[in-house]
């Protein structure tokens, strides 16, 4: 199942975007749907990664304990 958004953007964005649809051959619906699938996969992961930050029973690991962990 799909849902139908209205956005607006930048004239300079919808060129870009009209330029690699045209070159790719493929609708701009498809890349502005993989566009927002990173976007929230990185969002995401950055709130992991704030998540882990603050978290004070996640242990901190220096960076020689690392090196000496991996055989660097």
């Amino acid at each position: 199942m799909s849902t139908a958004i209205s956005v607006r953007i930048r004239d300079d964005l919808a060129s870009k975007l009209s330029e690699i649809s045209k070159e790719t051959e493929r609708p701009k619906s498809f890349h502005v749907q993989k566009a927002i699938e990173a976007y929230l996969s990185e969002i995401a992961d950055l709130q992991i990664a704030l998540d882990r930050l603050h978290d004070p029973s996640d242990p901190v690991v220096s960076l020689e304990n690392m090196r000496k962990n991996i055989d660097l």
